[in-house]
């Protein structure tokens, strides 16, 4: 899930007072740099993100060798390299933020309602986690089916798992994690599911190769619709992204979500989120959990 960060601490042991005047951004400057983001994935920044903007950016300045936020500020637009370092832009301002079994209500659903449902069809299921961050939301989603799939015999699915930050699907692809990352997975799941390092030096796991073939990623924009790809989804998770949205960016994104989701498809959104208001062909049916007509 792509979360815009909340703390405004800069890189280093650096504080406000040490900052040179130059490595700050100027109002114009912010506000240029905050449309274009908004322009781009439909992420608000307002006055109050200019410190957390800066914060941000400092740690791309040094990696390009420039010598102030004011310099990549020009290196964007008077040197013309925007075209190049806009991918890398987006991947700083967004941070995401991702559990497995996030808001576990919504997994409970999902194996208890939703596929026993879905299965009717006799095809197999697609899933997609629609702001996938490193992949936790998607490799849940993958090890509910899965679980379905031990009890009923015959069944198949895919997930696909998308996010505008290219270096979160990197990490997504590896997947590669933590070990602390798994422990709201519950036991007999991590047995099947996920594999420890072979080193005990290092505290990691890995999902399973059995269950890593059934899911893929690839880099998406959500309010850059119409979507290239030919898919049909039977469970959209879009959960925690839509909320850094502005009505009408939202609204372009739910209906991008709704045309790729399948008739009697099921859309899940956070907590925090609703898509109450907007010309949908949705239903409510459960907490944050809505039904395609």
């Amino acid at each position: 899930m792509m979360d815009v960060p909340r703390d405004s601490s800069v890189c280093g042991a650096m504080n406000a007072v040490d900052i040179p005047p130059r490595d700050l951004l100027g109002r114009r400057e912010f506000a240029v740099l905050a449309q274009l983001i908004h322009d781009t994935c439909g992420i608000n920044l307002p006055a109050s993100k200019k410190s957390m903007l800066e914060g941000r950016l400092r740690k791309r300045v040094r990696a390009l060798g420039l010598g102030s936020l004011g310099a990549y500020v020009a290196y964007l637009f008077e040197d013309n390299r925007l075209d190049g370092e806009l991918d890398h832009l987006i991947d700083v301002v967004t941070t995401n933020k991702t559990d497995f079994f996030r808001e576990p209500e919504h997994f409970r659903f999902l194996a208890e309602i939703a596929l026993p449902d879905l299965v009717r069809s006799g095809r197999p299921l697609v899933g997609w986690s629609a702001a996938s961050s490193i992949g936790a939301e998607a490799y849940t989603m993958a090890m509910v089916m899965a679980e379905y799939g031990r009890e009923h015999r015959g069944f198949q699915f895919n997930i696909l798992g998308t996010d505008i930050c290219s270096e979160v699907l990197k990490t997504a692809e590896l997947a590669i994690y933590p070990e602390a990352m798994i422990d709201p997975v519950p036991m007999p799941l991590r047995r099947r599911y996920i594999r420890r390092s072979a080193d005990p030096k290092h505290l990691t796991v890995r999902i399973a190769p059995d269950l890593r073939r059934h899911v893929h990623f690839t880099r998406l924009n959500l309010i850059d619709g119409p979507f290239a790809f030919d898919l049909s989804a039977d469970v959209i998770f879009c959960r925690n992204v839509l909320i850094y949205f502005d009505k009408r960016d939202k609204e372009a994104a739910l209906a991008n979500l709704c045309r790729h989701l399948a008739p009697g498809g099921f859309l899940f959104v956070g907590h925090s989120e609703t898509v109450v208001g907007f010309d949908l062909p949705l239903r409510h049916v459960a907490a944050t959990v809505f039904r395609k007509e």
